[in-house]
């Protein structure tokens, strides 16, 4: 585990470019921008990696809605009612990665933003492979997030925790 310094104004990218003289050559490693927890099977997810030979793995991940959810049909007739079910919008980006070294080629400099440039080229060059988590995952960008996840920590209720 490296914890590098690199600055308030670098980019996301710019911060992974940083790390690039610690990664051998031929050497897989494992990112994660460290705001959100989950009980991803890391074992399953470098073998799904290493099983398709792409340069970059990112977790998908389908958040938890903040809101209950409606589902309404034609005349406003409300046909379903769910309590903060998982989100129905589609995949997001989990937060954790598996990458190969050749991705440093496709970021710049500090001021290359990773999710932008770098992931969109890497998707244009069939490069950018999804393993698809269907467990817990929960950011903590906001209090009542971070507020969730240690009343989850305090109750002995941890997804993420081991055992």
């Amino acid at each position: 585990v490296n914890l590098i310094d690199t600055g308030e104004d670098t980019m996301t990218g710019g911060r992974l470019k940083r790390l690039e003289t610690l990664v051998r050559p031929g050497g897989t490693f494992m990112l994660t921008y460290g705001d959100g927890l989950a009980d991803i099977d890391l074992k399953e997810l470098l073998r799904f990696h290493r099983a398709h030979g792409k340069l970059v793995t990112v977790t998908a991940v389908h958040p938890i809605a903040r809101f209950g959810g409606l589902r309404i049909e034609g005349n406003s007739s409300v046909s379903a009612f769910m309590e903060k079910p998982q989100s129905g919008e589609g995949w997001i980006n989990g937060g954790f990665f598996v990458m190969e070294p050749d991705v440093f080629r496709y970021i710049d400099d500090d001021a290359t933003v990773l999710e932008r440039g770098p992931m969109e080229r890497l998707v244009a060059d069939g490069q950018l492979m999804a393993f698809r988590h269907e467990g817990f995952w929960q950011c903590m960008d906001t209090l009542r997030e971070k507020e969730y996840l240690e009343s989850l920590w305090d109750s002995g209720r941890a997804p993420w925790k081991n055992g």
